[in-house]
């Protein structure tokens, strides 16, 4: 199914239903109650504009757009245009709207859209401060409405309105893993009556949401939000009544249904706004970048902004549609756009003797080799051989392939981008999720189906909970598959408000950790604001991020100045390790990954000179790398945990090279002091096709490594303009790597296996095969697969070499599933195994809110014997973040210590201090 399709169609009986629902909740609602929020009502007339300016709240209806349909329809000869400007985790103070750089101002983005209604949505991130941020709330929200009435964003001689909404209540859920609500509820409750406040004393309307909502919610037996928090579709579709009435009372006769057909043509507006508002790669359209790639006449914003110039065009020519099936007249089948502007299309600055990128050996060749030549030209080290295992000859939808991973039945998964760098209007997404199929066993694909169709540069993806989630800047979206035809037939936008301002700094590197946390990367020039039930959480200038499936919580894992972070990958202990595409560094993460709050970054990172401001010639203390850089950039990490590879390579670093070798470097790993370092060994593969891309490996169930192949001439954001014609957008390749004369793997059953089954097959030695059952039992039944992990502990032998990482994984399996022990928790924490207290000292820093006496537990933990745990205990100290944590922080001085300690100990004291 194609995701446009899903945006686009909801059966009439669902719309009507839901809101038959709606209308019936309603009526549960005081009309006394209702009547006194509508004291200053919105009065529209005809040929208004109207922008929603704020939060999470307001920027979801622009993808769920019941609420505008109801309004044309409300409205019918009005001839409304509706303009979305909100964003996920907008509050009211300019300061607090975090975009990526020469955006542009609110008032710019209402002036373009002509804005003559301002309807305001704030209260909701800014309630989770409590009382304590009651009295600057109100001061800025009195400020804004001051400043906003003083002036004019519309030519038109209808006068400037404003309407503020307040925030929707908090829904009671009965979900243990989600907060209960009651605090919540009383904070939106005081907000919401401070705006209400403001907005009488201003003169505005203003428009209740959150009683009639509250009342929606418990007079409901089904769930209306996807946290708590933010609605769920069905939550827009109850709400569109109840905003309706509450910006108009009883003036206006809400519509019964949704007009099905209307909708459609709202949804394909909306489409076109967003990608002209929210555009992709902004930091090359408007930003620095935009003067780049130039072809001698056009860079990219000349040719960029006409693209956003056509866009308007687009989306106004389907306002003019919206107004035609409004009033009950019927419009063609197809949206006629011969009135837009033409397209600038650049010629190309690739090829001849001075170009630049040929002579730094960035460039490969336009003359694409087959596969089968191309498999002649690589490079492999003594004892191992590649074979293909899929290419766009034989599946055409392999173009472009970025990311890859195994599902529990053992098939591959790969998502592709030929839109890459940026959509053109006028021209079909066909941006995929495929399933790559070796029914024979012989290791070549021999089915491809189509997950996914209409995406839109899912630069990472991975399985999990039953579905897949997947990149789409600014979101992380969740498909599932309802009906088992290996179609995605449902889909939820799980994470907003990532930044969207370069593709190719895109959410990407989807990994789990062993807790059950699914961590994405992003990269620089972006700002991300994501919205969770727990209050707001920003990243600007990347980072790492960490989503809990269970309780819905967001939050960064890594606020560091990384450039590209492309790699991402944890080992047998829960020791992660990354990788920055562009600068070519590579990071323990354990130093990097104590809390830092925005604006504030972890010292280091090839962006930290930029980003803090630091001149040239001035000194800083990066942090340590994990290995040293000979070449870049990278794209992509992996350890060798297979029994299919040799002894000898057991537990090596992978990295992927794109440009400089075109390879997957190779590095023994060794434990320094409190952590690592690699050493760069012989190559597993090198290719002398310059065409080779490898963009992303793995390790497959059958113990093969598998590489994915970008396949082009062309690399890189930067060099060439995002319309470069020699661009290709249909190469694609799959290669595998086994060693000579060693069997494959024969990998565990994951897909029907029993919780037993799968607890006992995370003794197998493969990591990979282990990250897949994990994967597995995480997002099983809680009761049981904690039931069964305990008799599981119980029975395992004491004398097992392994033992303390089994049991390991019995304490991950307990944080995944929610479940605190704490006496479990202490018993790792005692284990005799250093590497397992580091373990569970990380552990610790989540749990710590739970631990009795945190001080004296983490107190131990600076002192152990070991260093590694000292550096786990000192980046737990920072979220634990008391202040009397100052002076214990110190004792890792009377013990031996190296750089990655004194690094720890200056950032940890930053924070405590």
């Amino acid at each position: 199914m194609r995701v446009i399709d899903l945006l686009l169609s909801r059966t009439c009986f669902a719309l009507m239903f839901s809101l038959a629902c709606s209308l019936q909740l309603l009526s549960g609602v005081s009309s006394d109650a209702a009547a006194d929020d509508l004291s200053a009502r919105l009065e529209l007339k005809k040929n208004d504009h109207i922008s929603l300016v704020g939060s999470g709240l307001g920027e979801r209806m622009q993808h769920r757009n019941h609420f505008e349909t109801m309004l044309h329809q409300a409205f019918p000869k009005h001839q409304l245009t509706v303009r979305n400007l909100c964003f996920p985790g907008d509050r009211v103070a300019e300061k607090d709207r975090l975009r990526s750089l020469n955006f542009g101002s609110p008032e710019s983005h209402l002036k373009h859209s002509n804005t003559n209604v301002i309807l305001y949505f704030f209260g909701g991130n800014e309630s989770f401060a409590g009382p304590a941020g009651l009295a600057q709330f109100k001061n800025d929200l009195d400020e804004l409405l001051k400043s906003t009435k003083a002036k004019s964003f519309s030519d038109s001689d209808n006068p400037l309105r404003i309407v503020v909404v307040s925030p929707t209540a908090f829904e009671v859920t009965g979900d243990r893993a989600l907060p209960k609500g009651d605090i919540e509820n009383t904070n939106l409750a005081l907000y919401t009556k401070a705006m209400k406040e403001i907005a009488d004393a201003n003169d505005v309307a203003f428009a209740d949401i959150f009683t009639p909502t509250q009342t929606a919610f418990g007079n409901s037996d089904a769930r209306m939000t996807l946290d708590g928090f933010q609605l769920s579709d069905s939550g827009y579709q109850a709400l569109a009544p109840i905003l309706t009435k509450a910006l108009f009372g009883d003036d206006v006769q809400i519509p019964a249904t949704v007009n099905e057909r209307l909708k459609a043509e709202v949804d394909y507006k909306n489409f076109h706004w967003w990608h002209r508002y929210r555009a992709v790669n902004g930091y090359s359209i408007y930003g620095v970048r935009g003067k780049a790639g130039s072809d001698g006449t056009y860079n990219n914003t000349d040719v960029m902004e006409r693209e956003r110039a056509i866009l308007d065009q687009m989306t106004a020519n389907r306002d003019q549609r919206i107004w035609k099936l409004a009033a009950g007249e019927t419009v063609p089948d197809k949206v006629d756009d011969s009135n837009t502007l033409p397209f600038i299309n650049p010629k190309t600055n690739v090829g001849g003797k001075n170009d630049p990128n040929r002579k730094r050996g960035k460039l490969g060749s336009l003359d694409y080799s087959p596969a089968e030549e191309q498999q002649k030209k690589f490079n492999l080290a003594d004892g191992y051989e590649i074979n293909l295992f899929a290419t766009e000859e034989d599946f055409p939808e392999l173009a472009n392939p970025v990311a890859m991973n195994f599902d529990s039945k053992g098939r591959m998964w790969v998502s592709t981008m030929p839109s890459y760098p940026h959509w053109k209007p006028k021209t079909k997404l066909e941006d995929k999720l495929l399933i790559l199929t070796d029914n024979d066993g012989d290791g070549r694909a021999d089915k491809c189906k189509v997950f996914a169709d209409g995406l839109y540069l899912p630069t990472g993806f991975e399985l999990g909970h039953g579905g897949v989630y997947v990149a789409q800047q600014p979101d992380v979206l969740f498909l599932k598959d309802t009906d088992g035809d290996d179609q995605f037939d449902e889909m939820t936008r799980v994470v907003t408000g990532l930044g969207s301002a370069d593709s190719h700094h895109g959410i990407a590197a989807f990994e789990w950790g062993p807790d059950g946390g699914l961590y994405f990367n992003e990269g620089t020039f972006k700002f991300s604001q994501v919205e969770s039930p727990y209050g707001l959480n920003t990243l600007g200038e990347a980072g790492i991020w960490r989503h809990d499936p269970r309780d819905k919580s967001t939050n960064v894992h890594v606020n560091f100045s990384f450039a590209n972070p492309w790699g991402h990958v944890f080992d047998d202990w829960g020791q992660n390790f990354v990788a920055d595409a562009s600068g070519g560094m590579n990071y323990w993460v354990t130093p990097i990954s104590g809390k830092r709050d925005y604006p504030e970054k972890h010292v280091g990172g090839s962006q930290y000179r930029r980003v803090a401001g630091i001149k040239k010639g001035e000194k800083y203390n990066d942090a340590p790398p994990l290995l040293k850089k000979r070449t870049r950039p990278s794209s992509g990490c992996e350890l060798v945990s297979s029994r299919q590879f040799p002894e000898d390579a057991q537990g090596n670093y992978l990295l992927n090279n794109v440009i400089g070798d075109r390879s997957v470097l190779n590095h023994t790993m060794a434990d320094k002091g409190a952590g690592f370092f690699a050493t760069e060994v012989p190559a597993v593969v090198t290719c002398d096709d310059g065409n080779f891309r490898p963009v992303d490996l793995q390790f497959g169930p059958d113990g093969a490594l598998y590489i994915v192949d970008w396949h082009n001439a062309l690399i890189g954001h930067l060099q060439h303009n995002l319309r470069e014609p020699n661009r290709d957008k249909s190469h694609g390749r799959i290669w595998r790597v086994t060693y000579k004369g060693r069997p494959l793997v024969n990998p565990p059953k994951i897909d029907g296996a029993t919780v037993a089954e799968l607890l006992e097959s995370l003794k197998v030695p493969e990591a990979r095969s282990r990250y897949r059952v994990r994967r597995e039992l995480h997002q099983r039944d809680s009761e049981e697969v904690l039931a069964a992990t305990k008799k599981w502990m119980a029975s395992l032998e004491q004398a097992d070499k392994n033992y303390e990482r089994y049991m390991m994984e019995g304490l991950w399996m307990h944080q995944a599933h929610h479940q605190f022990d704490e006496a479990l928790l202490k018993r790792m924490l005692e284990s005799k195994d250093y590497r397992a207290r580091a373990a569970a000292t990380r552990v610790l820093s989540y749990w710590y809110p739970q631990v009795q006496d945190i001080l004296g537990l983490l107190k131990q933990r600076l002192n152990d014997d070991h260093p590694r745990v000292r550096a786990e205990a000192l980046r737990t100290a920072t979220y634990v973040g008391k202040p009397e944590l100052a002076e214990s922080v110190l004792d890792v001085l009377n013990h031996d210590t190296d750089e990655y300690i004194e690094y720890l100990l200056e950032e940890t004291l930053q924070v405590l201090e």
